[in-house]
């Protein structure tokens, strides 16, 4: 989408009801598994500049509460809130300030996965769900800062509940958890890179041309056929590499970008007949439905919210 996608929230954990009676700082709570380590860190007390050093590539979320956080000598202070993740390169420092903590106490989960069972998942991906293009399976260093989007909630959800319950075969189900996992933040960090410049001035990119394309023609109706053959792919291919890279169906990517399009024009008080028009929608009717469906809101309603 042309603007930041929504994000969605992991469910919450009860809170430890001693580190809330000390009102703790950073009381961590963790459970060990052969491929990672899984922890829970919460805050009852406002606090700065506390440290916490991986050495592993780590993912972090916030579940509750707010920090303020940089990466040591890579990013400066930003806000880190509910619906948002962190992946940690190994050896990195994150630098963090608890703001609200006596009001309002934060909750984030960490995952340290081993070096050695990231690089064996990369290589059974490779190997075994090659790409339609030649690229790799990689993680994108640069794509460190996530929006949370429903497929990584419902992963982060599975190896949060397999990772604290008491189970002969955890391990086995940890492996085919995080294989999970892995692949959605790869997906993420995918749906965030399309949004680069960078990454759209690829000429050598077949899913760049494609994403340019559409972006630039969703006033009309779209052959899918059409764009995979410009694109120099199989319409097969074509849906592969989308749901490889992104999680998602050329069909679900069009309708997302033109709900975000709608979005931008709604904030211009456009009348909704001309909206749906301008982003390729066949009627206002399934304009919307579509919209309502995916926002939360009718248009008139969400067109009223933005013009207050």
């Amino acid at each position: 989408m042309n603007q930041q996608e929504a994000r969605f929230l992991i469910n919450t954990l009860p809170f430890d009801l001693k580190a809330k009676a000390n009102g703790t700082v950073e009381h961590k709570t963790t459970f060990s598994m052969e491929a990672c380590e899984f922890s829970v860190f919460e805050t009852h007390r406002a606090e700065k500049d506390i440290r916490l050093k991986f050495d592993n590539l780590t993912f972090t979320a916030m579940l509750r509460g707010k920090k303020s956080m940089k990466l040591d000598n890579k990013t400066n202070y930003f806000d880190y809130l509910p619906g948002e993740s962190v992946l940690v390169a190994p050896g990195e420092t994150m630098v963090i300030d608890f703001p609200e903590a006596d009001e309002q106490p934060s909750q984030c989960i960490t995952l340290s996965l081993s070096a050695a069972y990231v690089e064996e998942t990369l290589q059974f991906l490779n190997l075994a769900q090659q790409k339609v293009t030649d690229d790799a399976w990689a993680m994108q260093p640069e794509q460190f800062y996530l929006f949370n989007n429903e497929p990584l909630v419902a992963a982060t959800q599975n190896i949060m509940r397999v990772a604290m319950e008491d189970n002969k075969q955890k391990d086995l189900m940890v492996d085919f958890a995080l294989k999970e996992l892995l692949v959605r933040l790869m997906q993420t960090q995918g749906r965030q890179l399309v949004q680069s410049s960078s990454f759209l001035n690829k000429s050598d990119s077949r899913l760049a041309f494609a994403i340019n394309y559409i972006r630039q023609n969703l006033h009309q109706k779209l052959s899918l056929e059409k764009i995979a053959k410009m694109a120099y792919l199989s319409k097969s291919n074509f849906f592969k590499l989308f749901k490889q890279e992104l999680g998602l169906s050329p069909n679900e990517f069009i309708t997302r970008e033109r709900i975000g399009q709608a979005k931008q024009l709604l904030k211009l008080q456009r009348s909704i007949k001309e909206v749906a028009y301008q982003t390729g929608f066949a009627d206002a009717n399934y304009f919307i439905k579509t919209f309502k469906a995916m926002v939360g809101l009718t248009p008139r309603t969400y067109q009223m919210q933005v013009a207050v």
